[in-house]
């Protein structure tokens, strides 16, 4: 009997310690910023991603904080900073700081991304060298699809130069054109098909890039690995319930699937950085 009760005092001892233990406390009371590129304007990021984000949390019993910038740059410098623990970015956001904060891919859509171009449907232009010289709807000077892949493919593919003109949100580049105030937008085929059909109806695809992976979710270092797997993990099962397709479908990920930066190495070499703006 006297065993038995060491055996179980020592067992209460163990549970206390795993309880006040400094390390379980403050996993506890650790809360990791979620940081999204603000391809859409603020409200619809928000309305769009606060629900997936407080889903993942259900899920894993990890606190995140969904962290919204209203432009791309102060999206850019805190992702350069490394505020952010987990980051839904582009793939040449997270290129670019693969030797710097070092965000690791998890998650991203098996949908490649392609950039587009678009003038108004009654706009008779039907090549991108007839655009030569004139004014381009952009979401920002480092989009990958709607700025640089598709400026990069202007000038190589067609010898075109045009004017950037950055209007914040791929929404505000559509609207540029579809309202007449631009004659050309970049843009990317998903956020096309998530603009109302008002505006979707005003415009035409001219051009198409090439295909890339899709923007990832992606985990600074410092998250513990097995954080790290646990958000990765619940994305992939979130997407394969039907209230959790249907969350993602608006990001828009139509399925997800694991990644790794291999993924997107091969995107070094195709001379975008000439297009930067720092």
């Amino acid at each position: 009997m006297p065993h038995l009760a060491y055996h179980f005092l020592f067992l209460v001892f163990l549970g206390l310690f795993a309880l006040l233990s400094p390390r379980a406390s403050q996993a506890d009371e650790t809360v990791y910023r979620f940081g999204v590129v603000p391809q859409f304007e603020h409200r619809k990021l928000f309305a769009i991603w606060k629900p997936i984000i407080d889903e993942i949390s259900r899920r894993t019993g990890i606190r995140l904080e969904l962290a919204a910038t209203l432009t791309v740059p102060e999206f850019e410098r805190a992702l350069s900073a490394g505020n952010y623990d987990f980051v839904y970015a582009n793939p040449y956001h997270i290129l670019r700081e693969y030797t710097h904060q070092g965000y690791l891919p998890l998650v991203r859509d098996d949908n490649p991304l392609r950039g587009i171009l678009v003038v108004h449907r009654d706009n008779p232009v039907r090549s991108p060298v007839e655009l030569r010289g004139q004014r381009l709807a952009i979401p920002s000077f480092n989009a990958v699809g709607a700025s640089l892949l598709l400026r990069a493919d202007l000038e190589d593919l067609f010898k075109v130069e045009m004017i950037p003109v950055n209007v914040k949100t791929h929404s505000s580049a559509y609207l540029q054109v579809a309202s007449g105030q631009l004659p050309a937008a970049g843009g990317v085929e998903k956020t096309l098909q998530e603009q109302d059909v008002r505006v979707r109806d005003l415009l035409r695809v001219i051009y198409t890039t090439r295909d890339m992976p899709s923007h990832p979710v992606a985990a600074h270092p410092r998250v513990p690995p097995r954080l790290r797997q646990a958000v990765q993990q619940a994305i992939l099962d979130l997407n394969g319930s039907k209230a959790g397709h249907e969350l993602l479908a608006h990001v828009p990920i139509q399925r997800a699937v694991a990644t790794s930066m291999q993924d997107y190495l091969p995107m070094r070499q195709w001379g975008l950085d000439r297009f930067w703006a720092d």
